[in-house]
């Protein structure tokens, strides 16, 4: 059976699991279990939240035979007061949350497939969520590249006092998530499964171009200033750069480089 296949058809097991138990409500299928099913690929895990009854999450979350029913785990790490990550003897790995209905118009979460429903449970909303999640993306360049400069600057001056590691997130995680919130301004993206939880999920097959330059902008723990200067040369591409700040930067870089 292909991992795609055994993926899908082990949520369907938890749901008649789920069904033997009694208790639970409904099970909802998230992420590429979801409904993005066509992102499938043998690299995916399952996702998914259970509604449960009042007064049933505690045993839900408490004892998993619900899960061991439908496949014996090897390994589980309760990691939220509401969910569980888990791996099945199989290698199937899954992180999932149990709710009672009234919390979720508290929780933030993409919309979901309904894998299984208890018959007499009315709600057919439940897959959509009432709270929206909030945008990854930008509307100005002004804001995010500017945070982005002033992220290499920091970075560089902690660099050059020894702190390399503090220096490298600066530089190639907080500057790079800063582009990564307009790039959609800077270029065309491709219609491919957006993830509203990080901006970096699928960025080579939705900014293709961008994703041939951003390994020189993130060069690793010992050429952070490459990485910099590799960073500072493309903003100054798209936007117009303070030129005081942009010599500082170098002049950083440089004396860092002897």
């Amino acid at each position: 059976m292909l991992r795609t296949e055994l993926l899908l058809q082990r949520l369907h097991e938890i749901g008649k699991s789920l069904e033997r138990k009694g208790g639970a409500l409904a099970l909802l299928g998230v992420g590429s279990v979801g409904v993005e099913t066509a992102r499938l690929d043998e690299y995916s895990d399952l996702d998914f939240f259970v509604i449960v009854r009042p007064g049933e999450k505690d045993r839900y979350i408490d004892r998993l035979d619900w899960l061991e029913d439908a496949h014996p785990l090897a390994y589980s790490f309760k990691n939220s007061d509401a969910g569980c990550k888990i791996l099945f003897e199989d290698g199937i790995y899954g992180e999932y949350a149990i709710f009672e209905e009234r919390e979720l118009a508290e929780v933030s979460y993409t919309e979901g497939r309904v894998v299984w429903k208890d018959p007499l449970y009315g709600n057919t909303e439940i897959a959509k969520p009432v709270i929206q999640l909030p945008s990854q993306k930008s509307d100005s360049l002004d804001f995010p590249l500017n945070e982005a400069l002033t992220n290499l600057y920091v970075g560089l001056g902690r660099y050059a006092r020894g702190e390399r590691l503090s220096a490298m997130r600066f530089i190639e995680v907080y500057a790079i998530d800063r582009i990564l919130s307009v790039l959609h301004l800077l270029e065309q993206e491709v219609d491919y499964f957006p993830d509203p939880f990080g901006n970096e999920r699928r960025l080579e097959k939705r900014y293709p171009r961008f994703a041939e330059i951003i390994g020189d902008m993130i060069q690793g723990y010992d050429r952070v200033p490459e990485s910099a200067l590799r960073i500072l040369n493309f903003i100054e591409g798209v936007y117009p750069v303070n030129s005081r700040l942009s010599d500082e930067i170098r002049r950083l870089a440089s004396r860092i480089n002897g």
